[in-house]
């Protein structure tokens, strides 16, 4: 079966927890992303940070997006998908977080990105159903 390792987007770029929300932002338009993966000083994943969290915990809660840093949106431990899983465990683990991306590691080490329609790619066409169903439900 398709591993995440396969279907990934690799070389994913991350902010750094103590970067500012404005530079995630800034960071996302160049990228043409949503989300952004969030790292420590030590390198390690510490969440996950979109354009959503920005519009609603940030400027929708009136704070400063120049001066709130990204690791204070960092909750819990981050969702993550091992390199060599494959596609039918990447599809369990974003149903059951209810997620549309998932950073990839392999071992410590953030490689890729793996987003929802990545994995309708890899998928037959009812298990992408099942997945679409699951993250729209709400």
């Amino acid at each position: 079966m398709t591993t995440a390792r396969e279907i990934m987007t690799p070389g994913t770029e991350c902010i750094g927890a103590e970067e500012t929300v404005l530079v995630a932002a800034r960071k996302m338009t160049e990228l043409g992303v949503g989300a952004l993966p969030i790292c420590g000083t030590d390198n390690k994943l510490k969440g996950m940070l979109t354009d959503r969290d920005i519009v609603v915990k940030v400027l929708g809660a009136g704070k400063d997006p120049g001066t709130t840093n990204a690791g204070e949106l960092a909750q819990g431990e981050a969702v993550t998908i091992g390199a060599d899983d494959d596609a039918g465990e990447i599809l369990r683990t974003m149903t059951a977080h209810k997620v549309r991306r998932l950073p990839v590691i392999d071992g410590h080490d953030l490689v890729g990105m793996v987003a929802q329609a990545d994995v309708a790619r890899a998928l037959p066409d009812p298990q992408v159903g099942d997945l679409l169903e699951a993250l729209s439900a709400d």
